[in-house]
């Protein structure tokens, strides 16, 4: 594929957002950087991230789009400046797995890669796992089996909403930390959505239910989670792993290794 030169500016300035809507009326906000006629790499963010603070300021937009590709982003609904619905209800894996579904269709996507982190990892397992016609390749980075989000302490969180009660656990602290630093996001919306995707008590991502397509699972290797993801890996049967040196699982998207193995494996195809 050749590569496609685009001045630094156009990418780290945010297109103006492209709104669609999700089937229960969620706005959701769009972007996407690249020729139209490029194949495309739909990517996703994680909890309490954005595109802008996942995609475009870590220089991925700025890789992909440099490869060749078209980028294709969206703000998850809770994030960014896409609508922030405070029902936990709104939040289901299969809903939140279903707005990736419905931007493809919006922009006539029919094929394309996936990249996804974190949360957006999570969405991603189901999205390549619902669409194996429409999803080529896929790279899911930080992603851990068992109940989504279940080491974020939710009482804390809802104690420090309503009266600024301090939060003694490390890792919600550190939830909150990045929730605060990524401009507009909004808490309360952030403790619905991790309600939503707790409240079936249910394992997810289910190694026992993988998606059958070329994966490449990333974790770096100094964060918590690492030995879930590589069983994830194991269990699917084109799962490849690769270990993000020197990274956990805030940093890892930044990382310049994580980079070059993600386009090396889309390459691949």
């Amino acid at each position: 594929m050749d590569a496609v030169a685009v001045p630094l500016s156009d990418l780290t300035n945010m297109p103006e957002p492209q709104q669609v809507y999700a089937a229960d009326g969620t706005r959701l906000a769009t972007y996407t950087w690249g020729e139209l006629d490029a194949p495309v790499v739909v990517i996703v963010h994680g909890f309490a991230s954005s595109a802008r603070d996942t995609w475009v300021l870590t220089g991925w937009v700025r890789e992909l789009t440099k490869a060749g590709y078209r980028v294709l982003a969206l703000d998850q609904r809770g994030h960014g400046l896409s609508q922030k619905p405070h029902q936990p209800d709104a939040y289901g894996i299969r809903t939140l797995a279903t707005d990736v579904e419905t931007v493809m269709d919006a922009y006539l996507v029919d094929d394309a890669f996936y990249v996804g982190y974190s949360l957006g990892a999570r969405v991603g397992w189901e999205v390549v796992r619902d669409l194996p016609h429409r999803i080529g390749r896929a790279v899911l980075g930080g992603v851990p089996d068992g109940i989504p989000l279940a080491r974020l302490d939710l009482d804390q969180v809802r104690a420090y909403l309503a009266d600024g009660t301090p939060v003694s656990d490390a890792t919600t602290q550190n939830y909150i930390t990045l929730t605060e630093r990524v401009p507009g996001n909004d808490l309360a919306a952030l403790v619905a959505l991790a309600e939503g995707m707790r409240s079936s008590r249910t394992i997810d991502p289910d190694p026992s239910n993988a998606p059958a397509g070329p994966i490449l699972f990333a974790t770096g290797s100094k964060d918590a989670i690492i030995e879930g993801s590589k069983a994830l890996a194991s269990a699917a049967p084109q799962g490849r792993f690769f270990e993000i040196p020197d990274r956990n699982h805030f940093n890892a998207p930044g990382s310049r290794a994580f980079k070059e193995a993600a386009l090396a494996f889309l390459s691949e195809a």
